[in-house]
């Protein structure tokens, strides 16, 4: 390594696959020797005990009575350009481009061009937003003046480039799994009190909106419980769970769905269940589908957006197209039946998180970024093999 950056990063703290992204790249790059500052409204959740080389920096709102809407923009903004003063920052990172990115580059123009701006699409910020003509030229511009933008999947850049027009460079970079904290681990004496010795436990985690078509999950395990013996556990919260919490007593499977809220305890969740359930219609990413593969868990799911990049359909998992629940059910219990299959696609769940979207690899690829952008030149070469920087 050349040199220890000093790099802030800007995300949404308490929810979505952004933000436990953006704080698990923090974590590792500060691992790696660098000095992390989040500049964000509230502590990241993932972020938990302290961590050597990594700051916080609170955003606080002005509550100046003629503004109808707490001012968060330019209070972020102004934070983001106070802390690049402050702290010398190298670089800011954020992640979603409205508002982070548009507030990144007020910041820069307030310090000046020596602060660099990386930014990351996700996903709805492009498929949602990017729809809004109301905020489409923020997004496009945010995208534009940025120094580097990267994008969690190839699918990803392809709908950036047809929804905004967008011709600019856009870099290819996966989401990753810590394989030290997402690993099989023993939960019998956990799993014992879900399910009986001879039931499945398939698993379903997500914000219940209606991109995840959550309704799908409950058709596939009815059709599935019908066949194998088997519990459903629903992990999280949203807007659908009032809906789905009815079908389930409808279809008279209450004793056989356990919603369990939002948990912290994800690994362990996942270690305990034989598959995941992603039918989701949108999906650029799918990291709870990587987190599940890094576990040992298979996932059976939808053709949708970057899913068919992570989940290699036939070898790593299942993937049918959006909506068809019968082809899903009919994947997860051949799964379930056929003990040899299933061991097999567990494997190669196994091998697939460790190497080519291990936390090694990814965080090397951020750094050859950073790098890039601050003095045109990488400590590490361009196109690193697959498994790059990763061991089992």
């Amino acid at each position: 390594m050349e040199k220890r950056l000093k790099i802030g990063i800007t995300c949404y703290p308490t929810l979505g696959g952004s933000g436990v992204v953006a704080t698990e790249l923090g974590k590792m790059l500060a691992e790696r020797g660098h000095e992390i500052h989040f500049i964000t409204h509230s502590i990241p959740f993932r972020l938990g005990r302290f961590h050597r080389n990594i700051y916080f920096h609170e955003v606080e709102v002005s509550d100046y009575y003629v503004f109808k809407y707490p001012p968060y923009d330019l209070a972020l903004a102004n934070k983001l350009a106070q802390v690049a003063q402050m702290e010398k920052l190298d670089l800011l990172h954020v992640h979603y481009a409205i508002p982070h990115a548009v507030c990144a580059l007020l910041a820069k123009q307030m310090v000046g061009d020596s602060l660099k701006v990386v930014t990351t699409l996700h996903g709805t910020d492009i498929t949602v937003l990017g729809e809004d003509p109301s905020i489409r030229g923020l997004i496009q511009y945010a995208i534009n003046q940025s120094d580097a933008v990267t994008a969690v999947s190839d699918d990803l850049i392809q709908e950036t480039r047809k929804l905004l027009d967008i011709t600019r460079p856009l870099e290819l970079v996966y989401n990753f799994v810590d394989k030290r904290v997402f690993y099989p681990r023993d939960m019998k004496k956990l799993r014992e009190e879900f399910a009986d010795p001879n039931e499945k436990i398939l698993l379903h985690m997500s914000n219940f909106r209606p991109v995840k078509r959550v309704m799908d999950v409950v058709d596939i395990f009815a059709k599935v419980n019908a066949q194998v013996p088997s519990r459903l556990l629903m992990v999280g919260d949203g807007p659908d769970i009032a809906g789905v919490m009815n079908r389930v007593e409808k279809l008279g499977l209450k004793d056989r769905v356990i919603f369990c809220g939002k948990q912290d305890a994800v690994a362990d969740i996942i270690s305990l269940s034989d598959l995941m359930l992603l039918p989701s219609e949108k999906e650029s990413f799918g990291l709870v589908a990587l987190e599940a593969m890094a576990c040992g868990v298979p996932t059976v799911g939808s053709m949708a957006g970057g899913i068919p990049e992570l989940v290699e359909n036939g070898v790593s998992g299942f993937l049918s197209p959006i909506g068809d629940t019968a082809s899903m059910a009919a994947n997860a219990i051949r799964l379930l039946q056929d003990a040899e299959l299933y061991e097999r696609v567990s494997q190669a769940c196994l091998h697939r998180a460790r190497h080519t979207f291990c936390n090694d690899r990814i965080s090397m690829e951020y750094e050859d970024i950073y790098y890039q952008v601050l003095s045109d030149t990488s400590p590490y070469p361009k196109g690193l093999p697959t498994g790059a920087g990763c061991t089992e």
